[in-house]
């Protein structure tokens, strides 16, 4: 029973020291943003047709007049652009 108890507890160091050297990042906590000192990694926008909020990151972007306007997706842009052209 004693050498049962033992050879748990050495198997169960030795599984923490090869669980620590093998995966080193795992004890530590992860930053929400993943960038350092907590800065904004991106902001949120709204696309001006759907009114879905999408990272501008991912945008598609449009200049008309030097406007410039992001879209959630090139669909979005280009149903934007074609009511533009039937309002003039």
């Amino acid at each position: 029973m004693i050498k049962f108890l033992i050879l748990f507890v050495v198997g169960y160091l030795l599984y923490r020291s090869m669980k620590t050297w093998m995966f080193p990042d795992a004890r530590q906590k992860k930053n929400v943003s993943n960038n350092a000192g907590g800065q904004i990694d991106d902001v949120m926008i709204k696309d001006p047709l759907c009114e879905a909020y999408f990272p501008q990151r991912n945008a598609v972007n449009l200049e008309i007049n030097g406007n410039v306007y992001y879209f959630c997706s090139k669909a979005c842009r280009d149903k934007f652009v074609a009511r533009q052209s039937d309002e003039t």
